[in-house]
Formats: C-alpha cells, structure tokens, sequence
C-alpha cells in the first residue's frame, strides 16, 4: 500500500512539472515602457477608444454636406409631423401597425355592459374566477 501511494505522488509531480513547462509563455510580455509608447501612439493616430463602455469612433470622411442647415431642419419638422421620428433612447424604429385600440366606441360598451348587469353575468368586484393559488 506504501508503494502505491508513493507512486502516485511521484506521477502526480511529473505531471505538474510538464504543465508547467507547456504553460510558459514563448515570449516574454512587454514591458511598461513599451506599453506606454504603443498606448501614445494610438492616441495621436486617433485610434484609441475612449474610457467606458464606448465603441471605436467611426472613422470621419472630408465629404460636405449636400443639404443646407435650414433643409434638414424643414425635414426633420416633417418626419416629426408623420410622427416617423424615432424616440430618443435606446427605442428601435416604430413598427408600421396598425393600431389595436377598441373595436367599439363607448357608448355600445357602455350599453353591452349593462345589459350584462341586468342579465346577472357580470363577476361581482373583489371575486375572481379563477381560485386563489
């Protein structure tokens, strides 16, 4: 029983010592001034993503603008007037559906209603079909 045990320790520091050896790292990592003059030229290039939870900035084209000021404006009061401006926030465009509002004006469920009370159909308030859980 002595054997075994002191075979499976001698096993078992074999294997550390090889993990050890295949984790290491080819080359060595960078030091903290080469860290810093890679982080200062990304800066001056522009490239460098800002603090937070941003995304790289879009990179900027040198074409102009076709459209005046006043004609964007006069645009966006249209899109705003058809109600096609999306809200601000994280809100996806609005889905072109048809609205689901009630099939019925007011005054026919108004009387349908009644007509439900006087027939004794109506659930009392306070009680529910259903049974409590």
């Amino acid at each position: 029983m002595n054997m075994k045990n002191t075979l499976t320790i001698v096993a078992a520091v074999a294997a550390a010592m090889f993990a050890q050896a295949s984790f290491a790292q080819a080359s060595a990592p960078a030091s903290r001034a080469e860290v810093k003059a890679e982080t200062k030229a990304l800066e001056k290039s522009g490239k460098l993503t800002p603090a937070g939870e941003a995304a790289p900035k879009a990179e900027m084209t040198n074409e102009k603008s076709t459209t005046t000021r006043a004609e964007r404006k006069a645009k966006t009061k249209m899109a705003a007037k058809e109600g096609k401006l999306t809200p601000a926030g994280e809100a996806a465009p609005k889905a072109d559906t048809p609205a689901t509002g009630p099939k019925t004006d007011g005054a026919t469920r108004k009387a349908e209603t009644k007509a439900a009370e006087k027939s004794g159909k109506l659930t009392p308030a306070g009680e529910s079909l259903e049974p409590k859980k």
